[in-house]
């Protein structure tokens, strides 16, 4: 696609890859200036991407993905303001201080799997697909929910299904992977879909093997640590009225993002500053939790869990930063 007023090419989107979640909703939350500086953490098919290109004249926007598949979309996209980057989102910082950016504007992470990632069986993050246990977001890296399965201590599988999966009955479940484990390795999907369906409540198989492959991957993709570091650093690089905008898609990631966006840190402490006034860097726009609409869901069925929030940074914050 052409756009004319802006005299820039721009790639047509991979319908098939992922269909961007309450687009508008973001948009409308990133509050976007024309001339300014964006972030977009979580690139994926690149809906966001594009859409917050079209709305830019002498802005720039800055995209990260480690993921390769996404890397090939974003080659298509021909456009000067725009820059990609190949890159776990932990290192926002270390990448846009060698481009010299001190303030964004806005900065915006769709933290779901993407639709391509679901659908490619041979990525294991799927419950439907058979094929190996991988769950890798970036295929560079070593560990694989097949090496958690097969490998981890039981104490570890148990805290994983618990705390990541949210399970209940994540002591029986870990008994169960180790005792079959000792048996013969568990080096697929459909190996471990069978061996922990029994455990899943009646009538509700689909969402207990949703949170026990969401366990894995975040175990194996470090999520929750690397979304707490890279908010850390939105509170660093936001300038004043800058937007965070973060959709999540389970409630490990929204409790974090809350506390964040409603007291400046992960952890939802009220901070002081050295006079004991009250420090609050960013204050959410709106009370509510905004969610996709019905008819989105319809036609979108994996935005059913979604949930966005908008932040705002209120207090203009000397930079360290020098550049030469």
């Amino acid at each position: 696609m052409f756009n004319k007023k802006n005299n820039h090419f721009m790639a047509t989107s991979n319908t098939h890859y992922h269909h961007p979640v309450m687009l508008e909703e973001s948009l409308a939350g990133l509050a976007i200036k024309p001339d300014g500086i964006y972030v977009d953490i979580t690139f994926g098919g690149g809906g966001h991407s594009r859409a917050i290109l079209e709305r830019l004249t002498t802005g720039k926007l800055f995209s990260f993905d480690q993921d390769a598949d996404a890397a090939a979309i974003a080659a298509t996209i021909k456009d000067k303001r725009f820059k990609f980057i190949q890159s776990n989102a932990r290192f926002m910082e270390n990448f846009l201080v060698f481009h010299k950016i001190q303030r964004v504007d806005g900065i915006i992470a769709d933290l779901g799997v993407s639709s391509h990632q679901i659908d490619t069986a041979e990525r294991g993050f799927s419950t439907r697909l058979d094929g190996p246990l991988d769950m890798r977001m970036d295929q560079s890296t070593d560990l694989t929910a097949s090496y958690v399965i097969n490998k981890y201590p039981y104490q570890d599988l148990q805290k994983i299904f618990f705390e990541y999966g949210e399970l209940r009955n994540a002591i029986a479940i870990a008994k169960a992977i180790v005792a079959a484990r000792e048996k013969q390795p568990i080096t697929t999907t459909s190996m471990l879909k069978e061996l922990v369906l029994p455990f899943a409540p009646p009538k509700q198989h689909a969402q207990f093997l949703a949170k026990v492959f969401q366990a894995l991957r975040i175990e194996v993709n470090n999520e929750i640590g690397i979304l707490k570091v890279w908010l850390d650093q939105s509170r660093d690089f936001l300038t004043r009225n800058g937007r965070l905008v973060v959709i999540s898609y389970h409630s490990l990631e929204d409790r974090i993002v809350k506390r964040f966006i409603k007291t400046g840190n992960c952890e939802g402490k009220v901070e002081m500053d050295l006079y004991g006034n009250t420090y609050i860097p960013i204050e959410p726009i709106k009370t509510k939790v905004t969610i996709p609409t019905e008819a989105e869901i319809a036609a979108n069925p994996r935005a059913r869990s979604a949930k966005l929030r908008v932040g705002e940074k209120c207090i203009e914050e000397p930079s360290a930063r020098k550049f030469e």
